[in-house]
This record gives C-alpha cells, sequence and structure tokens, in this order.
C-alpha cells in the first residue's frame, strides 16, 4: 500500500520526499521499526515520539509521519499533521481496509457498567446467530479466540487490527467498551459507530496521566456521541445533559422513570440457595417481563441498555429474555457455587467507590451477614487502602483482609494499611494474608444465608509479587479448597 493511500483521509502536508511510495507496515515504538516502515512521532505521557525520528529513519523507515519539522536524512519522505494519534488511527484504518464498515458497529462507554453490557449484548446477538467480537477491559474475544486486555480500549494500530480479524473470522458485529482515555487519546478515530451508548457517569480517572478534571473527563466522554449514527443514553444520570452536549446521533433514553423512551418498573431482587439474581418488568417502547443472574439493581440498567441495543436489530422479546437470563460475566459480581446453604460471589472492586457499591448492592439482599474477602495491590496510592479498609468496615459485617497484587511491597505492610481504615469503623476483621487460606476460611466459616464475596481481583488469573506475575485464579483456589476439605486435608 502506499503511503498516499494511507493518508487519504488524514489531513496533511508534504515537508520532504513524495508520497508514492510502498509502506511495508506502521509502526510507532521504536524498538520495533522495519525497513520501509511509516513512523508516526506519538508524544506520550513517557516518551515523545519526536525525538526519535533520526533514529527510526536510519533503521529504515520509509517515511516519518510528525507534528512538527524534524531532522531526518534526504531520502526519508517527512509529512506533518496536526495531531498523530488521529493520523495514525486514521492510517491504520486504511492498512486494513476499513473494517469497522464492514461490522455492525457498537460503542459503549461509561464509568461503571461497559464490561457487563458488552457481555449482554454479545449473550443476545449471538443468540440469534449474529456472530460478535468483544472488545474490551478483560478481553478481545473474536471468534472462539480469546485475547486478555492491556487496555480497555486498545491502541488504534490493534484496534484496527483486531476489527479485521473480525471480519475475517465472519463476524457481523462488534461491541466494544470506548474509554475515556480511548476518546482523549484517538484510539477510535475514523469509527463511525452504528450505535453508541452511555451507561453513567462519576468522578473517576482524574489525575496525573488521566484528565485534568471532572469536566474534562465529561467531555472527553461525549465524544462519542458526535462520531456515532444512534445513541442509547441513561436517562436517570444527572450529567446526561452535559453528556448530550454537541451530540450528532439521533436519542433514546433508558432508565426507571415513564420518561426514558425504555424503562424498568416492578424491580425484585431474587434470591434463593447460594443464588441471587434481579427480576423486572420492561415499559416503554417494549414490553415484557426479565429475570438476570447477575445480582443487584444496577443490574437492571446494564439490560436496559443491552434491550435498548439489540431492538436495533430486530431480535423478537423471547430471545432477549432468554439471553439474558443466561449471561455471566467473568469476575463481575460472579456467582461461585460452593454451598446451598450460602452464596459465594467473585468481583473486581478495587477501589473504595466500587467497593462500596457491590456491599452496598449485596446488603439489599438481607444476607444473615455480609462477609467481604479483599486486598489492595501494591505501589499504589496508600490512601486507597485506608478508603477501602474503612468502606468493608461500615459495610460487611466480617472482613478477612488478604493479599492482592503486593507487587514490589511487602504484603505485611499493605495490611496494615488497610487495617488503619477498619480500625476507624466498628467492623470486625481478620488477617490472612495467603490468598487460599483467606478463601478456606470464608467457606469453613460460611453460615446459613451469608453473602460471602471475594474482592479486588476479579477476572484476573495472576498474583504480582516483585516484577513477576505468577498464576493465581481465584475459581482454582476455590475448587482446590472444596476438594482439600472433601477429603478432609
Amino acid at each position: 500500500m502506499t503511503l498516499t493511500q494511507l493518508l487519504e483521509k488524514v489531513d496533511y502536508e508534504l515537508l520532504q520526499g513524495s508520497t508514492d511510495i510502498e509502506i511495508s507496515a506502521i509502526v510507532n515504538d521504536s524498538r520495533k521499526v522495519k525497513a520501509g516502515c511509516v513512523f508516526p512521532c506519538i508524544r506520550g505521557t513517557a516518551f515523545d515520539g519526536h525525538k526519535f525520528a533520526a533514529e527510526v529513519a536510519a533503521k529504515g523507515a520509509a517515511a516519518i509521519v510528525a507534528e512538527e519539522k524534524v531532522e531526518v536524512p534526504e531520502g526519508v519522505t517527512l509529512v506533518t499533521v496536526p495531531d498523530t494519534r488521529v493520523a495514525m488511527a486514521r492510517m491504520a484504518a486504511a492498512w486494513f481496509g476499513y473494517p469497522a464498515t464492514k461490522l455492525k458497529t457498537i460503542g459503549i462507554t461509561g464509568t461503571k457498567g461497559k464490561t457487563t453490557t458488552t457481555y449482554m449484548v454479545k449473550s443476545i446477538l449471538e443468540s440469534v446467530g449474529i456472530r460478535t467480537g468483544l472488545i474490551g477491559t478483560i478481553e478481545t474475544l473474536i471468534g472462539d479466540v480469546r485475547i486478555p486486555s492491556t487496555n480497555t480500549t486498545p491502541e488504534s494500530l490493534v484496534l484496527q487490527e483486531y476489527l479485521a480479524r473480525m471480519v475475517k473470522a465472519g463476524c457481523g458485529a462488534v461491541v466494544m467498551e470506548v474509554s475515556s482515555q480511548a476518546l482523549m487519546m484517538h484510539r477510535v478515530e475514523g469509527i463511525c459507530f452504528d450505535i453508541g451508548v452511555f451507561t453513567n457517569i462519576s468522578a473517576d480517572h482524574i489525575g496525573p496521566g488521566e484528565h485534568t478534571s471532572f469536566e474534562d473527563y465529561m467531555e472527553c466522554k461525549s465524544r462519542l456521541f458526535r462520531m456515532c449514527k444512534a445513541g442509547i443514553f441513561n436517562g436517570d444520570d444527572i450529567h446526561l445533559g452535559h453528556i448530550l452536549e454537541g451530540h450528532t446521533c439521533s436519542v433514546l433514553t433508558f432508565g426507571l422513570k415513564p420518561a426514558d423512551d425504555l424503562y424498568a418498573e416492578n424491580i425484585r431482587l431474587v434470591s434463593g440457595p447460594g443464588y441471587l439474581g434481579t427480576a423486572f418488568d420492561v415499559r416503554g417502547a417494549a414490553a415484557f417481563h426479565v429475570q438476570t443472574d447477575i445480582p443487584g439493581k444496577f443490574s437492571v440498567y446494564n439490560a436496559l441498555s443491552a434491550i435498548a441495543i439489540c431492538r436495533h436489530f430486530g431480535i423478537e422479546k423471547e430471545q432477549i429474555c432468554k439471553a439474558l437470563a443466561d449471561v455471566k460475566v467473568r469476575g463481575r459480581v460472579e456467582m461461585v457455587k460452593v454451598s446451598d446453604q450460602f452464596t459465594f460471589l467473585i468481583d473486581y472492586a478495587h477501589n473504595a467507590m466500587a467497593l462500596e457499591s457491590i456491599l452496598t448492592t449485596l446488603r439489599e439482599y438481607h444476607p444473615a451477614r455480609l462477609v467481604c474477602v479483599f486486598g489492595c495491590g501494591g505501589n499504589r496510592a496508600r490512601s486507597r487502602r485506608y478508603e477501602m479498609g474503612e468502606v468493608s468496615g461500615r459495610c460487611a459485617d466480617l472482613t478477612i483482609l488478604t493479599s492482592d497484587n503486593p507487587r514490589y511491597e511487602d504484603p505485611e505492610a499493605i495490611l496494615d494499611d488497610i487495617e488503619t481504615g477498619i480500625r476507624k469503623t466498628k467492623g470486625k476483621y481478620i488477617r490472612i494474608t495467603d490468598r487460599k487460606e483467606a478463601i478456606r476460611e470464608a467457606i469453613r466459616g460460611g453460615r446459613p444465608g451469608d453473602v460471602i464475596v471475594l474482592a479486588g481481583k476479579g477476572h484476573e488469573d495472576y498474583q504480582e509479587i516483585c516484577g513477576k506475575k505468577y498464576p493465581m485464579d481465584e475459581r482454582v483456589l476455590i475448587a482446590e479448597v472444596l476438594e482439600e476439605e472433601k477429603k478432609g486435608i
């Protein structure tokens, strides 16, 4: 493919050389440069690609795309653009043959609910034979291929490659989480989403290297709705007006009020031996009854957004209901069968806001006791430990403090910090540093009617210690404990 073809949707100025040259690859990592490639100079928080322009040219790069004039040898093409991230995303789309135009594209943004909603949508669409790719916080799914995620939304080069692989695998649709970072860094630039979804928004991702303020965070989220044809919005979110500013899409709202286009009523929390779920009636633009195995009123919002999305595909309500009843999300209020006497769950809650949300949700089921097993990651803000300790002490009847990802810190020192927070409350707690032994204690101590939640790890299947990731899947640990208890080990 020629550089001219790659730049067909990019606003650029040619400063040196020619664009009528063959390009072997698009490479934005100076360590991976290959002969004949084009190198977009990306400004990052730690590195600035402009400083490596001469180096990559010496390694054989055929063209440099930059935001300013850089010194490169005469035989190398130099192109300047207003924003290299935008240019890279548009070049990547061209390189892979604009795969998004060959799929029904669904982008979901918001602070919470993105992950669960993507899995709900995939479950419903595939139940009627629409092969659907998924890109999100946990993983990317392309047919039978599972790729663990590094970012919620991959860098544009990787994203376009995934979309191309989905087309090749016979997918007719893709549902993806679109993070505020992805919107800020133009990772989805050049994609016109068929459907954009707003779940909710609250203060998050604000600080160095992220968003400068809550207003900046909201503005980045709102960009999705200038990049999609149809918009589906949480009509109950108090910040909806800000999200809608400048939107160019059609608008449909969901929520718990009759004023919303699609709303829920008669919400009921359903429980049984070792089971928690949610049931409600859909009203407004559709009318039917739904029950899902995902507990909590927040799951009603997620289900409503998934229903609103899938109605665009003309899916019958019977198929929607069946798919929602069967959907499971790894590490998101994930029930694990341990006993008929009490309920056992795994959840990714790894900060104070998320932990309070899950514990408050589970408290609504009126458990005999609410037990929380959690730890905190090392080499992260110590304030998070105090906050999470205080939340668990206040919201749970018993807390079992244990190790999470200690990284380069002493696990005992991390637990000391969590204790500082929990001691501000009257909550009961014990310390068991080894996570498997903490799980064993939770299972052994389970009483009829208890709800026990393992928080913090969620979908993660490793434990990070001193820079190395060791295999550790809580589902495996639970199975091992149950087998050992059965044998009396």
